[in-house]
Parts: structure tokens; sequence; C-alpha cells
């Protein structure tokens, strides 16, 4: 989720930018964010409209861009625009949001803004599939921290995250990605759904595509470790999704054993339930 910027070296005498020149450019990137963030606060739905496409946009390629807009105070009004009854305007400012919270500052500050988390779970819960798949987006730039993961495991936001999962609307890789990382909320007992999470990386397994997204994407230890820690039903889609991995690639397989599954997946041969016994 993170963008790196590039590391080429600049030749000495190469034509660049002079310090002056980057101070003048950045004041008029914050007076026309200013402006923008002035408008954000109006009552006109066209005007913020493209007040928050701007803004998306600005945010977009540019690190500072970012903390430009968000020292002119931005995060707040984007985060209220979220319950917007206006798609487009929802749209391009949780979009801002997801491009602002690539800077490391401004993710604690988007995390910690009133209401945030929530009104992201809203639109994600309520917003359009675009809405909702950079909603689940942001949520996932917003957890790097442990701080926000608990923020975020408190929202109520794993159920919608998924259900968003489980419509097929995202692509296999970035669903893959989602799945993995709700794992790390839903081991918590208290989150009571790690099964709907696991059944999804198992319904990927049936894929040759999401068999490669998930062994990319460093989900098999997650699988490993869920059949030996998780709820019985989170054990059995575990099973299914490390079968399906066994029986189509020998490298999966060993991938699979080296990770020290034989032992779990004996105990649960022996006292699992049925329909585990059958994956083992």
């Amino acid at each position: 989720m993170r963008r790196i910027a590039s590391g080429r070296l600049v030749p000495r005498n190469c034509s660049c930018p002079s310090a002056m020149e980057t101070r003048a450019d950045l004041k008029g990137v914050k007076s026309q964010v200013q402006n923008l963030v002035e408008e954000l606060h109006g009552t006109c739905v066209n005007t913020q409209r493209e007040a928050t496409l701007q803004l998306r946009l600005l945010a977009k390629h540019n690190m500072n861009n970012r903390i430009v807009i968000a020292n002119c105070g931005a995060i707040s009004f984007l985060v209220g625009l979220l319950s917007s009854t206006d798609k487009r305007v929802q749209e391009n400012a949780v979009t801002a949001l997801l491009n602002l919270s690539i800077n490391n500052d401004n993710e604690i500050r988007i995390a910690t803004a009133a209401k945030a988390i929530e009104s992201v779970v809203h639109v994600l819960e309520n917003g359009s599939d675009e809405v909702k798949e950079n909603s689940a987006a942001t949520l996932f730039s917003l957890s790097m921290t442990w701080e926000n993961k608990v923020r975020i495991g408190r929202s109520k936001a794993i159920r919608p995250l998924v259900e968003l999962l489980g419509n097929g609307s995202l692509r296999g890789e970035k669903r893959c990605s989602y799945s993995i990382y709700l794992v790390e909320f839903v081991m918590n007992p208290e989150a009571g759904i790690v099964y709907q999470t696991i059944a999804v990386l198992a319904a990927f397994c049936t894929s040759h595509e999401g068999r490669i997204a998930i062994v990319e994407e460093g989900g098999v230890p997650v699988l490993v470790e869920v059949l030996k820690l998780g709820s019985e039903r989170g054990k059995e889609n575990a099973a299914a999704a490390l079968l399906q991995l066994c029986t189509s690639s020998d490298e999966q397989c060993s991938m699979v054993v080296d990770k020290g599954v034989v032992p779990s997946l004996v105990a649960m041969s022996q006292s699992g339930t049925p329909r585990a016994k059958e994956n083992v």
C-alpha cells in the first residue's frame, strides 16, 4: 500500500529547481489548498465535488502536497464529507484521505481525527462499489501501526470488510491482501468471525490465480496459524485451503509442510469435526 518515491540520483550538472523555486511552488500550492478547504465547508454540492476532486488529485503523487493539504486542515473537512449524500463527493473525499494516508504523519492524523475511522466504515458499508473498495484500501493504509489496528478493530470494520471480500468485486490479489490483513484482527476471539475470513481464503484456493496470490501475499503462515489456534470453523476452512494448496503444486505442498502443519493435521484427523477430517 505504500508508494515509494524514485531513488534515482540527479547529476549535479542537470537543471534542477532551486530551493527558492521549490518554496515558491509550495507557497502556490498552499494558497490553492487553502481556497479548496474553504470550499469544502460550503453548501454547494458542485463546489464540494470540484474541491474534493482537486484535493484528491493534488494528494495522489506528491508527498509535499500531502503535507500541505494536512497542514491546511483539510482532513477534518474530508472526514465530514464522508457522510455526504452525494456519491461523487463521498468518493472523492475517501480517495483523497487514502492518498493523504500514504504520509506516515497523515496516517496518524487521519486515524485520530474525530470519527474518522467510523466515517470510513460508514462508507464501506453504504457506498458504491468503488467507494467501498477505496474505503477498504484506506483502512488497510491506516493499519500500518498497532495503535491504528486497535482503533480499526474497535470500529466494527471487520464484518463489512469480510462482506466486501466475499462479494467478488475486488481483484484476487487485492482481496487476498485484505483477507490476510483481516486475520490479524479476527484471530482475536472477540471478533468472532475468523472462519468467514478464512473461508474467503479457502475460496481463493480453488483457482490457480488465487493460490499464487495467497502464497505471494504470505497467506500460508496465516492458514497454518489458524489451523493451530483458530476456532473449529476456522480450522475447517484452513484445512480446506491447505488441502487445495498441497494437491495443486509440489512446491506449495513443501511450503505448507515446512511451516510445521503436520502435527496440527494429525490432531485434527483424530479429534476434528467430520468436515475438517475430510480435508486432512
